[in-house]
């Protein structure tokens, strides 16, 4: 089992990215967002991985965090989605804009990845639903080097994410707009909302 591989990033291709580990070029798939999200060739890169072992075949599939790499698995878990259809949907979503898919019921957004239907997009809520939180939507991936803060979001961010999305704003707009607010005690929906709101206007 390689858990994560450290070296130089060598060359970003199509679908894959190439690290160099001591002389030894290890070709890695990665989704779509994260090779965006990658240093300049020749800087060092840490990728999360998970090894997928065939007949004809073995294929690394890397990750820039440990959330990634974990909502990957639980997406290949589902079963008729291999490694490379988790990777379709993830290369077309991020992490939280699938948690929020699959939370909110929205079989459309997943089926939209090359090679995924309706039917394994509803199986795939189906399956997830009780796997994923609206906590882990409003917290969003932890750096992969530090540990996430304790303690969650309550009903009042969910509501307002879900309100958002309800007036037509876009599931990554609704979350990133939720997630700048300082939410204090003494805060309502509504006054959350106000707050979201200026920030999607800027």
């Amino acid at each position: 089992m390689i858990s994560y591989i450290r070296g130089e990033l060598a060359a970003v291709e199509e679908e894959k990215v190439i690290v160099d580990v001591g002389g030894v070029g290890y070709g890695i798939y990665m989704p779509g967002h994260s090779m965006g999200k990658l240093p300049s060739v020749g800087r060092e890169v840490k990728l999360y991985t998970y090894l997928n072992v065939r007949e004809d075949a073995m294929q690394l599939f890397g990750f820039l965090t440990r959330d990634d790499l974990k909502v990957f698995k639980l997406v290949i878990g589902v079963s008729g989605i291999g490694p490379k259809g988790g990777l379709s949907i993830l290369s077309k979503l991020s992490p939280d804009d699938l948690r929020f898919a699959v939370l909110s019921g929205d079989a459309k957004a997943i089926s939209a990845a090359p090679g995924i239907g309706k039917k394994t997009a509803e199986k795939l809520i189906i399956e997830l639903k009780d796997k994923l939180s609206m906590d882990d939507v409003l917290k969003g991936a932890e750096p992969a080097e530090t540990a996430a803060a304790p303690g969650t979001f309550g009903a009042v961010q969910t509501d307002a994410v879900q309100a958002l999305a309800a007036l037509g704003y876009g599931s990554t707009e609704a979350l990133r707009a939720v997630k700048q607010v300082e939410v204090t005690d003494d805060m309502d929906v509504e006054a959350v909302l106000k707050q979201a709101l200026k920030y999607m206007m800027f």
